[in-house]
């Protein structure tokens, strides 16, 4: 016989085959939201499923119509169209109090910037920062310190895009960037390559600040590919994409792991299983991660080869240097019978 565990109640009951979720809440006693009755005109009585998917019947069509305005994951499912057969279901209640039924009424009407629920996927996370900068800031000037970041932040925000990341968070002079959230499949690649792009940047970047602060900077980044939680984080009106996980946790030690062992680029062992055939590995190292026991292998990355060209992308690039060199050939030309059209006038 099916079963229904609710959270946070932390409570389980039995159904029949093909019960539906908010019939079966409602004839136990629990007091399951449901504003507009159950007729799928609303997201009230919405769950997040933990466990058990497969055992919920597909979308109803209004079901369908709904996530789709509302961009829900597969895993959110309304409770008055959803019906369980053969199996236990573990799932979550969204709405229990009154703040959470004013966050939906405001989904339902337009009003929220998007869906306040996260989900789990696979991405890769990069965590940057830059070695020795307190004792730097301290010598400088408040403004000065303002001008050194905004510079350096533009430049690595640069090579960030361009791979395919996000810059989501900023901690002082450090910052985390997820790279994956639309497509995970060259997550780990695109994180890699901004990593070497990164460090390669900071090259360009040293001998400005040389110049004006005789000071380099340097940098260490950790890189880490795992499930974390992907949800807007913070009031609604100024929500940002962030991830949340142990996996987030891991790729930040990995980037502290640069200072014990006088690195810059450090990769997990699941990063450097995806980017094994791309990445210049220049050596392996067993590190103690705090919070974690045992040793953990990190991989220096130190280079990527460059990015294919497209042939199509290379015929382009062929037709615009002919009718380049063809214009600069008018342009001579032209300027060579002005210049002797003129001499014979003088």
């Amino acid at each position: 016989m099916p079963h229904i565990h609710y959270l946070p109640d932390d409570r389980t009951i039995e159904v029949d085959d093909d019960d539906i979720i908010l019939e079966a809440s409602l004839r136990a006693g629990i007091s399951h939201t449901h504003i507009c009755g159950g007729s799928a005109r609303c997201s009230t009585c919405r769950v997040l499923i933990v466990e058990g998917l497969e055992f919920c019947s597909p979308r109803t069509s209004p079901e369908e119509e709904l996530a789709k305005k509302l961009g829900l994951e597969p895993e959110i499912r309304l409770a008055c169209q959803t019906q369980i057969a053969g199996g236990k279901v573990i799932l979550r209640r969204l709405a229990i109090d009154s703040e959470d039924l004013e966050s939906f009424n405001d989904q339902m009407t337009g009003n929220s910037i998007s869906p306040p629920i996260g989900h789990e996927k696979k991405i890769a996370i990069l965590f940057a920062d830059i070695r020795g900068f307190t004792p730097f800031a301290e010598s400088l000037l408040p403004y000065d310190v303002i001008y050194v970041l905004n510079r350096y932040f533009q430049k690595m925000g640069y090579v960030i895009n361009r791979n395919g990341g996000m810059i989501n968070n900023y901690m002082g002079d450090g910052f985390m960037a997820l790279f994956g959230l639309e497509n995970p499949d060259k997550a780990a690649e695109q994180a890699v390559r901004a990593g070497v792009e990164m460090l390669e940047e900071l090259e360009k970047l040293n001998p400005y600040f040389e110049t004006l602060y005789r000071h380099r900077l340097r940098i260490g980044i950790g890189i880490h590919c795992g499930l974390v939680v992907v949800g807007n984080l913070g009031a609604s009106e100024s929500q940002t994409v962030t991830a949340i996980g142990d996996a987030v946790n891991f790729a930040s030690r990995i980037e502290a792991a640069n200072k014990k062992v006088g690195t810059s680029l450090l990769i997990s062992e699941e990063t450097y299983q995806e980017v094994k055939e791309l990445a210049i590995v220049d050596r392996c190292v067993s590190v103690e991660i705090p919070g974690k026991s045992g040793e953990y292998p990190l991989y220096e990355v130190v280079g990527m080869p460059p990015l294919p060209v497209e042939i199509e992308d290379i015929s382009k690039v062929e037709k615009s240097s002919i009718w380049k060199n063809l214009v600069n050939k008018l342009l001579a030309l032209s300027a060579a019978v002005y210049n002797w059209i003129r001499k014979i006038w003088s």
